[in-house]
């Protein structure tokens, strides 16, 4: 019996559909303070969960799992180990910087109606998984292509997603409960947002500037300029 074909078209985007994607990509930012207090829908909650489920993944080991936080006390809790550790973040800069760095709002964990921390459970898939023979950290990276794919989903969905990496990963562990072979590899705060910054916050505040492309290309072996 012939086997079915289960190959489909790969042509290119219309001219509409490949601009979104781009937008999307483009203007995604890392959101703080913008978030509002209206609650994020079921459905559309679901379908950014769909989205960081249909990430990429070595072996197609599919290592993440998504805990999402509504709990005010956990939220709470979670504030205070980022409170403890930006506190010791803060002395790790020169001290010309330490000012500004204080200025920064740095996480949305109360205000935003949601939290979310993706997972990669390391265990997944058993000892020897396909394409992670050579590399064991392939399940890691699969894992933030599902919270890349999360956030270019919420920013179609007018929906902001900041990162919350400022605090001591044990910490973060035992207040959810993650089991030993169960990593946190993001922290999310999700939210509605009414605007966003033109450029990121931190490019346009001085901390950082967006380096230049033809900077990083390479051409066959490292320092090869293309």
């Amino acid at each position: 019996m012939q086997q079915e074909s289960t190959l489909g078209p790969a042509g290119p985007f219309s001219d509409e559909e490949r601009a979104a994607v781009y937008r999307a990509i483009y203007s995604r930012r890392d959101v703080r303070s913008q978030f509002t207090p209206a609650p994020i829908d079921d459905a559309v909650l679901e379908r950014l969960l769909t989205a960081a489920h249909h990430a990429p993944s070595v072996g197609f080991m599919q290592p993440w799992n998504f805990l999402v936080i509504r709990s005010e006390t956990v939220k709470a809790r979670i504030s205070a180990g980022f409170e403890r550790a930006n506190a010791e973040a803060r002395e790790m800069f020169p001290e010309e910087k330490r000012n500004l760095y204080s200025a920064l709002k740095l996480q949305g964990i109360v205000e935003a109606p949601v939290n979310l921390c993706i997972t990669c459970d390391r265990s997944r898939g058993g000892r020897v998984v396909l394409g992670r023979t050579h590399d064991l950290n392939m399940d890691l990276y699969s894992s933030v292509c599902a919270v890349q794919n999360l956030w270019l989903a919420a920013r179609a969905e007018g929906i902001g997603v900041g990162w919350v990496s400022i605090i001591e990963t044990d910490e973060l562990r035992e207040i959810l409960g993650l089991p030993e072979s169960v990593v946190p590899v993001a922290y999310l705060c999700l939210g509605h947002v009414t605007e966003l910054h033109e450029r990121p916050e931190l490019e346009s505040i001085g901390w950082q500037k967006r380096l230049p492309l033809e900077e990083l290309v390479f051409a066959d072996r490292w320092g090869n300029r293309a």
